[in-house]
């Protein structure tokens, strides 16, 4: 089993969140270290994909008052706010590494197992349709889809809001063979994207960010053949990502 560094964070603001896993993406690189990290955030905010303009957040009214903050990784921008928000920082000799696409649906299949036992129906949108093209991509990351995105193909069947409601998605970053895959779970809605639902606006019992936390670490240290550990955060990764 390759060891893994655990983190379970208190909320922090959103400049320490994304400086964090930029440190241990950079950790595994030049160290070797595996590290599987859960947070949350302090206040709502925006994280803008790496290749997104600042301006580009006018054309989502709801969120232009929340604070800001650009990602390592591409995609669309991202509301984090009522969510669990994980990230994986894999070095060059996990044998995961090097392959995107499956390192996506294994980390999401455990995610659908955790939450399938609150008697809800998640799957890949592979899974569920073909994607289809779009002229214009929406500003916000979860008003997308794409093949590796989690959906809930139970919700609420006879609203609005169909049987396609997006609930995690993630993002990749690579740094001299290492691998950051970070994404966010979204729990309830959030008064600053009011038109993306939560897992908790559909289940009969509600799950708690914590109690999420606590119930993926086994299922994702067993589908990627971790053994975690806890140790305080090294010096050198805190002055990196303080830097």
């Amino acid at each position: 089993m390759f060891p893994c560094r655990l983190i379970v964070d208190p909320p922090q603001d959103g400049a320490w969140n994304m400086a964090l896993d930029e440190a241990l993406l950079e950790d595994a690189a030049a160290g070797g270290s595996a590290t599987l990290r859960f947070y949350q955030w302090r206040e709502p905010t925006l994280s803008l994909g790496y290749f997104q303009s600042h301006k580009e957040r006018d054309a989502h009214a709801p969120s232009r008052r929340v604070a800001m903050v650009r990602r390592l990784s591409g995609g669309g921008a991202l509301l984090h706010d009522r969510e669990l928000t994980y990230s994986l920082c894999l070095p060059p000799s996990h044998p995961q590494a090097r392959h995107s696409e499956r390192l996506y649906a294994i980390v999401h299949r455990a995610i659908i197992g955790v939450i399938a036992q609150r008697n809800l129906a998640p799957a890949l949108h592979a899974d569920q349709a073909a994607a289809s093209a779009v002229d214009e991509e929406p500003f916000l990351c979860f008003a997308r889809r794409t093949a590796a995105d989690v959906v809930l193909c139970n919700a609420r069947p006879n609203s609005d809001e169909g049987a396609a409601a997006k609930i995690v998605g993630s993002a990749q970053r690579r740094r001299r063979g290492a691998v950051l895959q970070h994404g966010a779970i979204l729990l309830n809605r959030s008064p600053a994207a009011p038109e993306l639902p939560g897992v908790n606006d559909f289940a009969d019992e509600p799950i708690t960010a914590e109690q999420l936390s606590s119930n993926l670490q086994q299922p994702l240290a067993e589908a990627l053949d971790l053994k975690l550990f806890t140790e305080p955060l090294r010096s050198q990764i805190r002055e990196t990502a303080q830097r």
